[in-house]
């Protein structure tokens, strides 16, 4: 009986691989979207820092004081309680709780009055990945009532899980809100995409592992290989996203068993 069928099939692994190709090498499958995107609020979601800095300035003169553009502008980016700090020493003659939960108010008054200033393409590509389907957490150090108030705004059911900043033990630059949202959507944030704008922001994202994605807004920042830098989320989309991520995530430590220790800093809820 004929038995070269066989003996062709045998050999075929010792043939040359056509066009020269090296027989193990795989074609990549198209980019895998991220397991979900986690949103930065103050400043990425929405611009409230001008709410911030009328509060500020308010309180301040209500003790006689005197507020600038560039005093405030030394707390973009700040915690609320080391805000506080500063404001004290500017004549505020309240606790530091107390100056955080009037500011807080202030700015939701005026978010209830004004209207949510939503930064550019911001509400676009959350509404975009909302009707894709894909999961997503506000990550903010801000008061709970102040992110479901913006949340509520949104006009859908935007976020899976909202993490504040007094629902954790460490603010940004800690990890731990980028790792509580991660945790709480049920996924690895390796596989996360974060958005954010301030430089605690940044750091807080890059340490959770998640792939990073800074649109600076008051303050700088500077270009990095441990993040993308956009200048505005104007023509992001789910598939920019995608890309994004299939890009940068073979880089990480992670995917390579490496792992990072974590940084500590003391509680402190930014608006961030």
């Amino acid at each position: 009986m004929y038995s070269g069928r066989r003996d062709w099939a045998a050999s075929f692994k010792d043939r040359p691989c056509p066009l020269n190709l090296n027989p193990v090498t795989l074609i990549p499958a198209l980019s895998s979207p991220p397991a979900a995107v986690l949103w930065d609020m103050d400043g990425t979601l929405v611009d409230t820092e001008p709410y911030w800095m009328r509060a500020e300035h308010e309180l301040v003169e209500s003790f006689g004081g005197v507020w600038t553009h560039a005093d405030a502008m030394l707390l973009v980016g700040s915690g609320l309680l080391g805000s506080a700090a500063i404001l004290q020493n500017r004549g505020v003659n309240l606790a530091a709780e107390a100056i955080v939960d009037h500011l807080t108010t202030r700015v939701q008054e005026q978010l209830a009055s004004a209207g949510v200033p939503w930064r550019p393409g911001a509400l676009e590509l959350l509404t975009e990945l909302h009707t894709a389907g894909m999961p997503m957490a506000l990550v903010t150090m801000s008061e709970r009532r102040m992110a479901h108030q913006i949340s509520g705004i949104v006009g859908f059911d935007a976020f899976t899980t909202i993490v504040t900043g007094d629902r954790v033990q460490q603010s940004k630059p800690h990890p731990e809100a980028y790792l509580t949202a991660a945790d709480e959507l049920g996924v690895d944030p390796v596989h996360c995409i974060a958005i954010e704008d301030s430089l605690p922001g940044v750091a807080a994202a890059v340490a959770s592992g998640a792939v990073t994605v800074a649109v600076p807004h008051m303050v700088e920042i500077l270009p990095s290989e441990h993040y993308t830098l956009l200048d505005s989320l104007t023509g992001s989309t789910l598939a920019s996203l995608t890309e994004l991520y299939g890009s940068r995530r073979p880089h990480h430590p992670s995917s390579l068993g490496l792992t990072e220790d974590r940084p500590t800093t003391p509680k402190d809820t930014t608006r961030a």
